[in-house]
């Protein structure tokens, strides 16, 4: 099985990024985890992060028929990117969108999603562990 990780933008500023809302937590810890997930799930992890939408965009449309599943944080593009629901829409790959935040206790704005209606699952607010439930979701539904 091969899961696409994908992240937006300004999550490669995690760790300087307002740590009192996503942690001290480098994106390079992250990273880290997402390898260590794949090896103990003995899944293979292709990992990405673009601050620009249409590349986010891009790689979505380039997993067709190479990718079984897709964790996805589109950051600030959650609130805002029909184009990343349409792409997620068109390649109906499994997806699970992460937010490290709990977004419900965050701003209204924030508890808009467009591209979790093109997701099987949410898991939002469990910090970096988010993204290890939404992996473990993946194997288990769709292996």
């Amino acid at each position: 099985m091969k899961i696409l990780v994908i992240n937006g933008p300004n999550l490669n500023m995690l760790g300087i990024r307002e740590p009192g809302i996503y942690g001290r937590n480098t994106f390079a810890d992250l990273l880290a985890l997402l390898e260590e997930t794949g090896k103990e799930l003995g899944v293979e992890v292709e990992q990405y992060q673009s601050n620009h939408e249409g590349d986010i965009v891009d790689k979505i449309q380039w997993a067709f028929g190479k990718i079984d599943g897709i964790v996805i944080n589109p950051a600030a593009y959650t609130h805002t990117s029909v184009a990343i629901l349409d792409a997620l829409k068109a390649v109906s790959i499994p997806a699970v969108e992460v937010h490290i935040s709990d977004v419900d206790a965050r701003e209204p704005f924030r508890q808009i999603s467009y591209a979790g209606k093109a997701c099987v699952k949410t898991i939002k607010g469990h910090g970096f562990q988010g993204y290890r439930e939404a992996m473990q979701y993946l194997v288990e539904q769709y292996r």
